[in-house]
């Protein structure tokens, strides 16, 4: 039963293309690096085109492999975080958008088992979207002819990528609860893009480590120095934001009736 809906939902996502959306807006991100970059490398010509190099320079940009994975990290890590609430969101909040929820809860399937299918959809729409950029991004690198490539670099900028997305995805159930909840897709949104903000402020308090929307600001540098390793009470933190979104999102499912 639990393959037929994952099928199904595999389905509804390959008619839409909400995916390309995402994927072209963070595939965005290499790009503008890569402007950044040459920009530091040819002022002159730059400045040709109107680009001032100065405030690149000012950016703490530098032209080499080292500075270009730290600034796509932190673009997948911030950016993707909000891209991911959408991604939640959509998947979740399409029923209710599509009049289609009515059918959802009335067919003979045990409703945890729509929100487990949707999750699993979601996980592999959101690594796709990172293994593409990844490729797209070491293509770039290469092209430029960045100074530090390495395969070892290559290597570490996947598992920090990786790393990030998975945090990142741990918080994916807590959106998916609020879309539930509220029905639609601008609460949901809202909802994270608050909390994104929020988590930035309280990344400069002591209480970063155990605030969830905190933790991929820590990892990638946005509020401080970037860390190697989180503090296990870090993981703690955003793995029980994980089971705890889930099982909000089955109760909430199980609980009430669609009334469109």
């Amino acid at each position: 039963m639990f393959t037929a809906v994952l099928a199904g939902e595999v389905v509804k996502l390959r008619r839409t293309t909400a995916p390309w959306v995402t994927l072209g807006c963070l595939m965005a991100g290499p790009l503008f690096l890569a402007l950044f970059m040459w920009i530091i490398r040819d002022p002159g010509r730059a400045a040709q085109f109107g680009l001032l190099g100065t405030k690149a320079s000012l950016s703490g940009i530098e032209a080499t492999w080292a500075s270009y994975a730290a600034f796509l990290t932190l673009i997948v890590g911030m950016g993707g975080t909000l891209l991911l609430a959408f991604v939640a969101a959509y998947v979740f909040g399409r029923e209710y958008s599509e009049g289609t929820a009515k059918v959802m809860l009335t067919l003979p399937v045990p409703r945890p088992e729509f929100v487990i299918a949707k999750l699993v959809v979601a996980a592999l729409w959101w690594l796709a979207i990172v293994l593409v950029v990844f490729a797209e991004a070491v293509a770039v690198a290469v092209w430029l002819g960045l100074p530090g490539i390495t395969t070892g670099a290559i290597a570490s900028l996947l598992g920090n990528l990786l790393l990030v997305a998975g945090i990142s995805y741990l918080l994916a159930p807590v959106i998916a609860l609020v879309t539930v909840w509220t029905r639609g897709y601008l609460a949901p949104v809202g909802f994270a893009l608050g909390m994104l903000l929020l988590g930035n402020v309280v990344g400069h308090t002591g209480w970063a480590p155990w605030f969830p929307w905190s933790i991929v600001p820590i990892l990638v540098g946005s509020v401080s120095t970037p860390v190697d390793t989180l503090p296990v009470g870090s993981l703690v933190v955003v793995a029980a934001t994980f089971v705890a979104g889930i099982a909000g999102t089955m109760w909430c499912l199980q609980a009430t009736d669609n009334t469109q």
